[in-house]
């Protein structure tokens, strides 16, 4: 049974693809490879130029800028070492985020049409609950969308 399914989404992506559409029309619940973000230089222009947006304990700074994904955006998470000094701690922190971003990210690709790039970091000093994380990462992104749509009038 479940290669019928493998089938039947490999079927759909072909017909997506002869009509021209883009693959993320697809939506696809996942946080894939092209969708995280890993170049230096990129990283590095982020931090220059980007926009901060702040939803504690969450801060988002984006930049709209090309990128090699066919996706139109691109994420990092990251937690200050400063904060949370074992290595346990941040890690299970950054899946939490990378969770509720996957989790969400249908609410910028909807409504985004050019491509960004944002990295999203933990500003508190303890671990919050995976239910108020994405509560909170509801707010962050709707306000990243509040605002692009505002810059793109």
């Amino acid at each position: 049974m479940w290669f019928l399914k493998r089938i039947d989404s490999k079927i759909l992506k072909k017909m997506v693809i002869r009509a021209g559409l883009r693959m993320f029309v697809l939506m696809r619940f996942t946080l894939g490879k092209e969708e995280r973000l890993k170049s230096k230089k990129l990283i590095g222009r982020l931090y220059e130029e980007g926009k901060v947006i702040k939803v504690f304990p969450l801060r988002m700074v984006y930049i709209q800028t090309e990128h090699t994904s066919k996706y139109p955006a691109q994420v990092g998470v990251s937690v200050p070492k400063r904060n949370f000094k074992k290595a346990v701690d941040r890690n299970r922190i950054k899946r939490l985020l990378r969770e509720t971003y996957r989790k969400e990210k249908h609410t910028i690709y909807e409504t985004v049409d050019k491509p960004y790039v944002f990295m999203i970091s933990y500003l508190a000093r303890d671990e919050w609950k995976y239910a108020d994380i994405e509560h909170k990462m509801k707010k962050l992104l709707t306000q990243f969308i509040t605002e692009v749509t505002q810059d793109e009038k």
